[in-house]
């Protein structure tokens, strides 16, 4: 069934009545942190010359959703990496042309196979002083992998056996097998150096209720450009300039993270000069903002995944027939034109183009209702059933659910949607208490592995990526293979074998990689913002 854009709006107007809003407060993914490749990423640098734009002042950042927590170790989506990745700094990074780069660690060797050195920085400090060597790496890491902590992040290290001390500037990692992508997985956020002092007090805080990173969490503390001030959850955060920065310092005085769930409040707010930059813009306004004499909006190709995701552990989504129904009423080309206004390319993969292991020589989903029709009475649901599908505090995913909802009677499929705030939708989702659910995956590494490995290997259910709840041992093997294949042929040939198994079994229908939206004040220069949606700020002037 084809919508026109005017139509598909109707649509949307009429059937939002029908949501249930299930809002409990105020927090906010894509889901998916970290330093990727810098595919069209955007710069608002011309025209303006270094005395026009002399630094300093308060930079406002508009957002749709808070952070959930401001610990790197404790937190997988995208508005808390955001702010981490102003607070925190990595061993490696990723430079303007997506190469990877020296970041804590000025130089890296491979030793062996399962061994790599790093040449750490000197003379860099934590924003409270404690000084960063070798032994700050190592309890960083053990941290990491600490069972206790439970990090969902510990997926992207936990071939790594030993972290081991040479002297005070040198470290090695060991690893249990030969792991090509450790490079590329040490430049995502999650691997952030924390302030050992702040470690060991967050584990002194560990008794009964309280968990792991209820103190780093709200008073973060780590090497980067910018230092935390506070946190009002739900309100506001701020940075200030950290004018002990061991290298370039940012030039901005400070930074105020503003959460504003309302669009046309944050675009009011971006034209009327009370906030330089606001994220994730609405696709309907993208033609508003540059209309405006004041601002513009930056379009980035973006490395993230939006996806409907079934919960494999609840009837009828434990068949893939069902989930293979719903995947194929979804019309996805559709849903870009009418409510993406063609910002976004359809999905026929959880990889975006540009990330390693992406193919092209894979079956996608293709749209076709009577097909869905015939796949669904196989599976023994001619008449349909009623169900819930949940998405969080996102106006566009909204709009994809009621698109969807539409869709799906046609199968005689009842859908009631449910939109929940960002923080609770995590939790909720995590605890796998969901039917179907809206969300998103930016692949932070530019690798397959952090864009299969998270989403559908059986040992990351829940929190860590795998809300779908997906388990299968072929694909587990093809995973487990892919990480420890050295010869990168071998590995594209690896990936494509558990693509197409993952498409064939449906655990969630990926439906499109979407641009990322950034509306820019043009008295901003200097600032970009990388595929996997990640902001860069420490270059950002504001034109006075």
């Amino acid at each position: 069934m084809a919508f026109s854009k005017k139509s598909l709006w109707l649509l949307f107007l009429t059937l939002t009545l029908t949501l249930v809003l299930a809002a409990c407060g105020g927090k906010s993914e894509e889901s998916e942190k970290g330093n990727t490749s810098n595919e069209g990423e955007g710069s608002q640098t011309e025209g303006t010359t270094e005395t026009e734009a002399e630094g300093g002042g308060d930079l406002i950042i508009a957002e749709l959703s808070d952070a959930s927590s401001l610990d790197p170790h404790g937190s997988n989506d995208v508005p808390s990496s955001n702010v981490q990745g102003q607070l925190y700094e990595t061993l490696v990074v990723r430079d303007a042309n997506g190469e990877l780069a020296p970041g804590l660690a000025e130089s890296w060797t491979q030793v062996d196979d399962l061994t790599w050195e790093f040449k750490l920085r000197t003379g860099v400090t934590f924003h409270d002083g404690e000084a960063f060597n070798a032994e700050a790496v190592k309890k960083n890491f053990d941290r990491l992998l600490d069972p206790v902590v439970a990090s969902p992040r510990a997926f992207l290290y936990e071939m790594v056996t030993e972290v081991n001390v040479i002297d005070e500037t040198t470290v090695q990692f060991v690893t249990e097998y030969p792991f090509s992508p450790l490079l590329a997985h040490l430049t995502h956020n999650g691997g952030g150096i924390i302030s050992p002092k702040s470690i060991d007090e967050d584990y002194a805080a560990i008794s009964g209720d309280t968990l792991a990173g209820s103190v780093i969490g709200t008073n973060p503390v780590g090497t980067g450009a910018f230092k935390f001030v506070s946190w009002v959850p739900g309100n506001e955060i701020k940075l200030a300039k950290n004018t002990d920065y061991w290298g370039t310092p940012a030039h901005v005085d400070s930074v105020t993270i503003k959460v504003i769930p309302e669009m046309a409040t944050r675009v009011a707010e971006l034209q009327s000069g009370n906030a330089h930059i606001i994220g994730t813009v609405e696709p309907a306004q993208v033609a508003n903002v540059n209309a405006s004499g004041v601002a513009s909006v930056d379009e980035t190709a973006s490395s993230s995944l939006t996806y409907v995701g079934f919960n494999t552990n609840k009837a009828p989504f434990d068949n893939p027939l069902v989930r293979q129904a719903i995947s194929k009423a979804i019309d996805r080309q559709t849903i870009i034109d009418g409510l993406y206004e063609g910002f976004g390319i359809p999905a026929i993969s959880p990889l975006s183009p540009g990330i390693f292991g992406y193919t092209e020589d894979v079956t996608p989903t293709d749209f076709n209702i009577e097909e869905a029709k015939a796949l669904l009475a196989e599976a023994g649901y001619a008449d349909g059933f009623k169900t819930t599908l949940w998405t969080n505090d996102n106006p566009v995913r909204q709009n994809v659910a009621v698109v969807l909802q539409d869709a799906l009677k046609q199968l005689n499929i009842d859908v009631s949607i449910e939109v929940m705030e960002f923080g609770a939708y995590l939790e909720k989702t995590a605890a796998g208490e969901h039917d179907m659910f809206i969300l998103g995956w930016s692949n932070s590494t530019g690798d397959a592995d952090y864009g299969l490995y998270a989403l559908f290997h059986s040992t990351q259910h829940g929190d860590p990526g795998n809300r779908s709840f997906y388990s299968n041992a072929e694909v587990d093997k093809l995973l487990d293979a892919g990480r420890r294949e050295a010869d990168q042929d071998a590995r594209l040939g690896l990936y494509k074998d558990a693509i197409q198994l993952i498409s064939e079994d449906a655990p969630m229908a990926f439906v499109l990689h979407p641009s990322i939206l950034t509306g820019v004040s043009d008295k901003v220069t200097g600032f970009r913002v990388t595929s996997d949606s990640m902001y860069h700020l420490q270059d950002v002037k504001i034109n006075k």
